[in-house]
């Protein structure tokens, strides 16, 4: 059969979830139509998501077609909850963008739009709501043009899908019409992208877009050997863990061993005991599910959102990640306890970022902003019955280098013994930390090495200009040395520790390291006469943007700012403009930071104290280990690889 895995992207409250249960009415999935505002949609099956009346966890429905399957990815819609919504775009086929008629396209709707485009998913415009008092059709037609992009066209219009494309227009001046596989090849080649009108709540324009799914739905050839990716880790009806999984070859069978694939090499092995097909709430267990489609698996307990299986490649990390740090207030609960359960969490979704930060003795959580505050709240109250709450910590900055940097580590108190020589090169912004190595073998044990990446890989560095989690920077093993009697395991993950912070003293020491700060990108709509107020105030955030685009009575402004700068700005903006403005903000990704000085002089950190992240080195003399310094450490190494022949890189997968 034909099938399509069909994601529904959105701006909160265009009427997404509403657009699903009627293509799930229409479909004869469901007997009724529920609707988001009655607490009743069959699509928004989490009681927070009912209580809300919003999407907050991408949720999957199943429906058939004019001869297709069509599996439906519901995912938030909410600004707070975008990391979500980039792990559904990951696995999908095409998608249908979500915009309300009396809105137009909003902040987010934009930020969907670029992940769309990011990943190259086909994508439909349904415009919904226009039963509302709206624009006309042209009107809309002009701001997706303005807003999203030129190759929007009406999908009732053959001539303006076919200017798209210089065939198209060839076949459609020479026949009258387009064929329907030539408008399937537009749409999936993403060189055109249909919208189409209508009301979700009345049934208007469903129909339609429902057969013109079903033409993009086909047969595909996929790869023969099993692969597979883990896009989503929710909870069932009885709290079972649940790893939702895109099949992209061969086929998932239950109670057959999956491997995962993460960087650095295979994190987990288990068996999928059980595997689910689900509508909203209800599933269906079945023994296999082939390539091309997705499912829900049980007993894979370390699955996280990104996990590679089988034979499919590594991902790339998010581009969208919390960008603010938050303290818990534990109350009267205990500190440990709220820890594992918030381990607990993060174990659905890794961007959640739990840590426990030694130095101020505070746990402290990530999170994208209050919305999701809020659903961390309520899912520690439902699940455990524990009571927290989250203040402000500030904005989660980050470190890197400028240039190349080498570094020693030496761990060798009495009966001890491990040497490890690292390089640190910057990368491109958004990265991460890559690992790999160019010792030779004849040099260094392939264990060894294995051992020594795996030790690079397990714990986050930290920079030496502030302590800031370290990014954006490839780690790469130049050499080392074991001892046939003396060295054990732990030996060379203290070597290999001190190593990286020795090369990051090192580059310190040279003002080559880079202190980051993350950004937002906004959206600013303001009344005409409040254009000034508000350049003056973007002015003063010390944020970048464009000459204000006036439309009648509004100004609207586009630009970049330092999240540190936005602070409560969007509350002052609707306070300056009488309720009627506003300001749309989505993480943008990380610059040099704007005010270092103020911001490394505030934290007040020094790198040799940090005593779990020592520069420093262990030496041995006459049976006892001594200290030495960071800077007298490589006139005291014993081994000096630059000076050797060196093996290719490699990444740390292939050591």
């Amino acid at each position: 059969m034909k099938q399509l895995v069909v994601g529904l992207l959105a701006h909160v409250d265009a009427g997404k979830t509403s657009l699903a249960e009627a293509m799930l009415y229409r479909a004869g999935a469901i007997r009724s139509m529920g609707r988001v505002d009655h607490g009743d949609s069959h699509m928004d099956v989490d009681e927070i998501e009912r209580r809300r009346g919003i999407t907050i966890f991408s949720t999957q429905a199943r429906l058939e077609h004019a001869g297709a399957l069509l599996m439906l990815v519901d995912a938030p819609g909410h600004v707070d909850f975008c990391a979500e919504a980039e792990r559904a775009v990951a696995a999908l086929d095409a998608a249908v963008l979500v915009v309300a008629a009396n809105e137009g396209v909003r902040g987010h709707t934009k930020t969907m739009w670029r992940l769309l485009r990011a990943h190259h998913v086909p994508t439909v415009v349904f415009v919904n709501k226009c039963d509302l008092d709206a624009p006309s059709r042209e009107e809309l037609l002009e701001g997706l043009h303005a807003r999203l992009d030129e190759r929007c066209a009406d999908a009732a219009d053959e001539e303006a899908l076919a200017l798209t494309d210089e065939a198209a227009l060839d076949e459609l001046l020479e026949t009258g019409e387009l064929a329907p596989l030539t408008l399937r090849s537009l749409v999936l080649d993403c060189k055109a992208f249909p919208c189409l009108f209508g009301s979700a709540r009345r049934d208007e324009g469903v129909a339609e877009l429902m057969d013109l799914l079903a033409l993009l739905a086909r047969e595909r050839a996929w790869p023969e050997g099993f692969s597979a990716r883990v896009y989503k880790i929710g909870r069932g009806a009885k709290g079972e863990r649940l790893a939702w999984i895109k099949v992209t070859g061969g086929e998932l069978r239950a109670k057959e061993q999956l491997t995962c694939a993460r960087r650095g090499g295979v994190a987990w092995r288990a068996k999928a005991d059980q595997l689910r097909l689900y509508v909203g709430e209800r599933f269906e267990v079945v023994g296999s599910v082939p390539a091309g489609q997705v499912c829900a698996a049980m007993g894979l307990a370390k699955a996280l959102p990104g996990d590679a299986l089988g034979d499919e490649p590594v991902a790339n990390e998010p581009t969208l990640a919390p960008v603010l740090s938050y303290r818990v207030l534990v109350g009267e609960n205990d500190v440990r306890t709220v820890h594992r359960l918030l381990d607990e969490l993060a174990g659905e979704d890794p961007l959640l970022g739990v840590r426990w930060d030694e130095r101020l003795q505070e746990l402290r959580v990530q999170l994208m902003g209050a919305m999701q505050q809020d659903v961390v709240r309520d899912e520690l109250l439902r699940r455990h019955g524990i009571e927290v709450d989250f203040e402000l910590g500030g904005v989660l900055y980050k470190e890197t280098l400028a240039a190349p940097s080498t570094g020693v580590g030496h761990f060798e108190p009495l009966r001890h013994y491990a040497e490890a020589h690292v390089l640190l090169e910057p990368t491109e912004r958004g990265s991460g930390v890559s690992f790999g190595s160019v010792c030779p073998l004849d040099e260094l044990d392939r264990n060894w090495q294995r051992l020594i990446l795996g030790n690079a890989q397990e714990r986050e560095h930290v920079g030496v200009l502030a302590g800031f989690p370290l990014t954006d920077v490839r780690i790469t093993l130049l050499g080392g040395r074991a001892h046939l009697k003396h060295t054990e395991g732990g030996d060379f993950r203290q070597a290999t520790y001190r190593a990286i912070r020795q090369a990051l003293m090192e580059a310190r020491e040279r003002s080559e390291c880079v202190l980051l700060e993350p950004w937002y990108a906004f959206e600013l709509e303001v009344p005409a006469d409040k254009v000034g107020r508000a350049m003056s105030d973007l002015q003063r955030m010390c944020a970048r943007f464009g000459v204000p685009e006036m439309q009648g009575e509004w100004a609207r402004i586009e630009g970049s700012v330092p999240v540190s700068e936005v602070r409560d700005y969007p509350l002052e903006v609707s306070a300056y403009t009488g309720g009627e403005g506003s300001m749309h903000v989505v993480p943008a990704g990380y610059e040099p930071c704007h005010d270092a000085d103020r911001v490394i002089e505030e934290a007040a950190y020094d790198p040799v104290a940090d005593l779990p992240n020592t520069p420093d080195s262990v030496f041995c003399s006459h049976g006892a280990g001594y200290n030495v310094p960071w800077n007298e450490v490589p006139a005291h190494a014993h081994v000096h690889p630059n000076e050797r022949t060196q093996t290719p890189w490699r990444p740390a997968s292939e050591v």
